[in-house]
């Protein structure tokens, strides 16, 4: 009985686990050409909910995450390439709706900032562990 019920209650976390993204695009906004709708799909992933932050467009329930939503399936039932798509959607909101920016003058900061963060972490281990082995030093001399 106990098996079961946890059974159960997991197959149900499962379900709307992978179920809860899927429930963000309504269903009046699903194209009827499958092709398309893949397509819109994976640009709607691509792109950052403005509201959200943290979510693309493709998760988000927000107001302005479904008019982008819209918006990309508009575009490509007009025949629009999916650079097209992105291009128009980078000059109306910037290069901050793509969860991937692009790398550029005005980005490289936040492209090296991880190699610099962990350049400088090295550096300041490495002063710590030369700092200890003098101390080992020190104490060994002194015995």
């Amino acid at each position: 009985m106990r098996r079961s019920l946890i059974s159960a209650a997991l197959a149900l976390i499962l379900a709307v686990a992978f179920v809860a993204p899927v429930l963000a695009v309504d269903p009046d906004e699903v194209l009827d050409d499958a092709v398309l709708e893949q397509r819109a799909r994976d640009l709607s992933r691509q792109l950052r909910c403005v509201v959200c932050q943290s979510q693309n467009i493709d998760n988000s329930n927000a107001p302005l995450a479904k008019d982008m939503r819209l918006l990309v399936r508009e575009r490509l039932v007009a025949g629009d390439s999916d650079e097209a798509i992105l291009t128009y959607l980078v000059a109306r909101y910037g290069d901050y709706i793509l969860l991937k920016p692009p790398v550029q003058t005005n980005t490289a900061f936040l492209w090296a900032a991880p190699a610099l963060i962990f350049a400088f972490a090295a550096v300041i281990a490495g002063f710590y562990l030369a700092r200890m082995r003098r101390a080992d030093n020190d104490a060994a001399d002194k015995r």
